[in-house]
């Protein structure tokens, strides 16, 4: 199985890894692909304000451009330890046990705009790009999806894919039995379900949390559905390749 998670705007400093090795990272058939985004996001940040402007900055954000000049040679982190906010602080992977952060490393990617799809320990650095940044000459959708979409669809078992809509647009997940978007909605009084915004990351994070400390393989979705029923989520079926996660 695979879980996709969405990456987060905001990211920890620092590491104590060595500096980006694209050797290191999973689905290395994106190396060419994440080459040329490197390239295009180390080449804007040469000029402060058109690399501000462009990655829609605003001035107390201006340390964000040195991270993406130095994104080759500043230390890494595991991905699943760089990327903060509500979701990452849901999942909490610091304090995973070894044995969960293993299961993570070989059945949890994490989607960067920059990298492509990367493995939950694989070393990245910090740095500032989003889905719907605009590098010079080179739009992301246009460089990640089709690869993105192969390497997917390449994956065998179970895919969850808790992107939002702008990630999953960077490399859809397949369409076929045992892949699906999770959706978080809440069912009002009046029994209308309807889908949340900013609350959905810390459902996702810790739904993706509950998952890892099981650290089983679930085979399809039906095994999916029994598990999040055991484990207390209220999982349903939802439109044609979605899952509902229903939420207070």
């Amino acid at each position: 199985m695979l879980i996709v998670l969405p990456p987060s705007e905001t990211k920890r400093d620092g590491g104590d890894g060595p500096p980006l090795d694209l050797a290191a990272l999973g689905y290395p058939a994106l190396n060419p692909q994440r080459r040329t985004v490197l390239r295009a996001t180390r080449a804007l940040a040469r000029n402060r304000a058109e690399c501000m402007a462009a990655l829609r900055l605003g001035p107390s954000l201006a340390a964000e451009v040195d991270r993406n000049r130095a994104v080759t040679r500043s230390a890494t982190l595991p991905a699943i330890d760089r990327y903060t906010g509500v979701l990452f602080d849901a999942l909490d992977a610091s304090s995973l046990s070894e044995a969960a952060r293993g299961f993570a490393h070989r059945h949890l990617a994490i989607h960067s705009a920059l990298l492509g799809p990367v493995r939950a320990l694989d070393p990245i650095p910090a740095y500032r790009l989003s889905y719907d940044s605009r590098l010079p000459d080179l739009p992301l959708r246009a460089q990640w999806a089709a690869p993105v979409r192969d390497q997917l669809a390449a994956t065998s078992g179970v895919i969850l894919d808790l992107r939002s809509a702008g990630y999953a647009g960077l490399g859809p997940a397949p369409v076929r039995s045992g892949s699906s978007y999770l959706r978080v909605v809440t069912r009002a009084e009046d029994g209308v379900v309807r889908a949340l915004n900013h609350f959905n990351k810390a459902a996702k994070g810790r739904f993706a949390r509950a998952i890892l400390e099981t650290a089983v393989d679930l085979p399809d979705t039906a095994a999916v559905l029994d598990w999040a029923r055991d484990a207390g989520f209220d999982l349903r079926p939802g439109r044609a390749g979605e899952l509902d996660l229903v939420v207070s």
